[in-house]
């Protein structure tokens, strides 16, 4: 006998099976969770921690700590689990797991490691630093972190002079000061802030071993010119000074004691033009010799002039070829150089390539000018026609080419006379042919006579 299956649509079959999965053992355990405790918490580098996993899923097992970190179970219950971790040192993230009828449930929590610097130094200072001039101090610091936690500060005794945050690894912070004659004896260090405050710890600080500063002060040395820009021949003294008891040099040669100038005079020339002049000062101090320089330039006017060594006097060019005309000029004030055709206007460039042709074939006047005077050279050019071997040539081969020409014309000529000079008449007659008669048959015989 045949059985009747009732017919279910698929909608309420789709919706029974959706009903029947949640129903199962698996779904249920969903509904619970896995604390991990302490959350994200904070410790030292190398420090441990009791971290503790915990579900109120009544149906909890197997309950473990996945971490890279060395760790030991500590106790562990009914839907709990403690586990120790030792020597954290650095920034980690932990997880535990268990099963809560039968599905798997996880939880996680992040360890972050700080660890104060290593080192925190300021690099020494001068031994002996003048007043008036600029030194830098410099902290370097290495380790250190969370860095974005991490500030490094300058300090003179307990003033601030510089915060900045420490950035690179090994990091290191400069500040320039301006040394002036109550930082002498002044100690100088640099510290760095830790600051775990937001995290519920405190400020960590760490301060590097001061350094003194001593420093000097005595006047220059001044370095003198009794005029810094002269004309060529005029006479020029030079002066250096100092303080008393400063022994200084100028250009090598020794005052005659400490506290005393040195000085010396020239007559300007134009090697003169540019000449450094050195003034050294050398103080002793406590034992130590301390030095400071100073320096200054001579300025000599001199009117303009041309090197005939990188100006030719004659240039032998071809045409429609690329040249230089290399003139150089000197003085001071530096002079304008100009080179111009004699009878015209026409100007060629100096010092850049042109294209040279015929009708730069002349004599030029290179002229150097400023507001000291003038200086001129003669330059002169001569322009090879491109074609000058060329026309001779040429006219030579019309001549022979003629000649040969009227030679042959003559031969033929010739030749066409020779041709003509005995003919024929072919006719059918009885009376006796024409011939013509050799100048010396005409000449040497007798005409016959007819019989």
């Amino acid at each position: 006998m045949a059985t009747m299956v009732p017919s279910v649509s698929w909608p309420r079959a789709c919706w029974t099976l959706l009903v029947c999965y949640l129903l199962t053992p698996g779904a249920q355990g969903q509904e619970f969770l896995l604390r991990v405790e302490p959350q994200n918490p904070v410790l030292p580098a190398g420090g441990s921690l009791l971290v503790n996993c915990s579900t109120d899923c009544p149906s909890s097992k197997n309950i473990v700590l996945e971490t890279s970190l060395s760790k030991e179970l500590v106790d562990n219950g009914m839907g709990w689990a403690a586990f120790h971790l030792s020597n954290v040192t650095g920034n980690s993230r932990i997880l535990c797991s268990a099963y809560c009828s039968g599905s798997q449930i996880t939880g996680s929590s992040n360890i972050t490691v700080y660890r104060l610097p290593e080192r925190v130094e300021l690099a020494p200072l001068p031994p002996w630093q003048p007043v008036g001039q600029n030194f830098t101090l410099r902290c370097q610091v290495e380790g250190g972190s969370p860095r974005t936690s991490l500030t490094v500060v300058l300090l003179r005794q307990e003033e601030e002079l510089s915060r900045q945050p420490a950035v690179e690894e090994p990091a290191e912070v400069t500040a320039t000061v301006l040394a002036s004659r109550g930082h002498h004896g002044a100690h100088f260090s640099c510290r760095t802030e830790l600051d775990m405050q937001p995290q519920g710890l405190g400020l960590f600080v760490n301060t590097s071993a001061p350094r003194q500063l001593r420093t000097f002060g005595f006047l220059g040395p001044i370095l003198d010119l009794s005029e810094p820009s002269v004309p060529e021949g005029a006479t020029v003294t030079v002066s250096c000074m100092a303080g008393a008891r400063v022994q200084v040099t100028l250009d090598g040669v020794p005052a005659a004691a400490p506290g005393q100038p040195a000085q010396l005079q020239l007559n300007a020339t134009e090697s003169d033009d540019g000449r450094s002049f050195l003034c050294s000062a050398t103080l002793e101090v406590d034992g130590e010799f301390l030095h400071r320089n100073s320096s200054v330039q001579l300025r000599v006017l001199y009117g303009p002039k041309i090197d005939r060594a990188t100006c030719p006097q004659y240039l032998k060019w071809k045409d429609k070829t690329r040249h230089v005309l290399q003139c150089q000029a000197r003085g001071n004030p530096y002079p304008e150089l100009r080179c111009l055709k004699e009878g015209s206007s026409r100007e060629v460039p100096v010092g850049i390539p042109f294209f040279v042709n015929v009708t730069h074939n002349g004599t030029y006047q290179c002229q150097a000018s400023s507001s000291r005077g003038k200086y001129t050279l003669v330059v002169v050019m001569d322009i090879e026609a491109g074609n000058s071997h060329f026309v001779p040539v040429f006219l030579a081969v019309l001549t022979t080419l003629g000649v040969v020409t009227v030679v042959v014309a003559l031969m033929y000529v010739f030749r066409a006379q020779k041709r003509s000079g005995r003919y024929h008449v072919r006719q059918e007659s009885t009376s006796l042919p024409l011939t013509s008669m050799q100048p010396t048959e005409a000449m040497g015989e007798e005409p016959s006579r007819a019989e």
